[in-house]
């Protein structure tokens, strides 16, 4: 039976088991095999080109069967972004967006889904809020996750803290060029998985990935046991193969999804490009 997101219908895929769950139900640890061989992690930017649309893209990929849906805050410096996702935070600043509008239409629609929701903001936003402030929020409103990417590993443990005391968990990434010590600390750190990004430079989408990674991951087996998800540049079904391939858990797509959302002649047809995008890539998990 397929479930009605907004006008938007999008079958449930079977639900992965939860036993693997760190904090609770709602931890960013859905990788458990038992149905898929890998995890389907979709990125957003909140407040693109509104926030009533994106309540309504979280609906459907929910529905759709995402194990995790990261969602963006905006901020007028994203500088590890490239045009595709700054020209959408350039929309949600427009559109008039803020932590304050975000957390509360969170609170209205985090209950009503399944998977769960982890946050990516540069320092800034949260830094301007209040660590303590913005971590206690987030918990309010039941977000699971945390991404920072703008902060390095050394200067996290004040928002480390504060994410501990309201479980958060913290995801922190790692490139291919990152050297294998300091990948094993970052693993460490990381909590629910861990993020490899395909390279070091900004987001965007990509005509092919960097073959180097089928050894990056095997390398990365070594220094961690946590589910390891990839992103930056996975826009095709054979991105979603490939990775498969190479024994990635998890893949995250953002930009391919932004794009088709943001950029559309309207928000239901940007809500039904990227649900059509959306089936197509979850059509070639293994």
């Amino acid at each position: 039976m397929a479930l009605a997101t907004g006008g938007f219908h999008c079958a449930r895929l079977p639900l992965k088991s939860r036993a693997l769950a760190v904090i609770s139900p709602r931890s960013l640890n859905q990788f458990d095999r038992s149905d898929r061989a890998m995890a389907f992690i979709p990125y957003l930017t909140a407040g693109d080109p509104d926030l009533r649309t994106t309540s309504a893209a979280l609906r459907m990929l929910d529905a759709c069967g995402s194990d995790v849906i990261e969602l963006g805050v905006p901020h007028w410096d994203p500088i590890m972004d490239g045009p595709v996702i700054q020209r959408a935070f350039g929309r949600a600043l427009a559109s008039g967006a803020d932590v304050d509008g975000i957390l509360a239409m969170l609170s209205e629609v985090v209950p009503e889904l399944s998977c769960p929701i982890t946050l990516f903001s540069y320092f800034h936003p949260v830094q301007e809020y209040g660590v303590s402030k913005f971590l206690a929020a987030m918990k309010e409103v039941g977000a699971r996750g945390l991404m920072v990417p703008d902060l390095p590993l050394e200067e996290t443990e004040t928002l480390r803290m504060e994410a501990y005391r309201n479980k958060i968990e913290m995801v922190f990434h790692t490139t291919p060029g990152t050297r294998a010590g300091r990948t094993r600390e970052i693993a460490k750190a990381s909590e629910g998985f861990l993020y490899l990004t395909t390279h070091s430079g900004t987001t965007g989408a990509r005509s092919s990935l960097n073959p180097e990674l089928q050894f990056v991951l095997q390398r990365l087996r070594e220094d961690t046991s946590k589910p390891i998800a990839v992103g930056f540049g996975i826009s095709e079904p054979e991105h979603v193969k490939q990775l498969s391939a190479w024994g990635a858990d998890g893949v995250i797509v953002g930009s391919a999804l932004v794009q088709r959302l943001g950029e559309a002649v309207s928000p239901s047809e940007g809500l039904r490009a990227m649900e059509a995008h959306v089936r197509s890539l979850m059509a070639a998990l293994p």
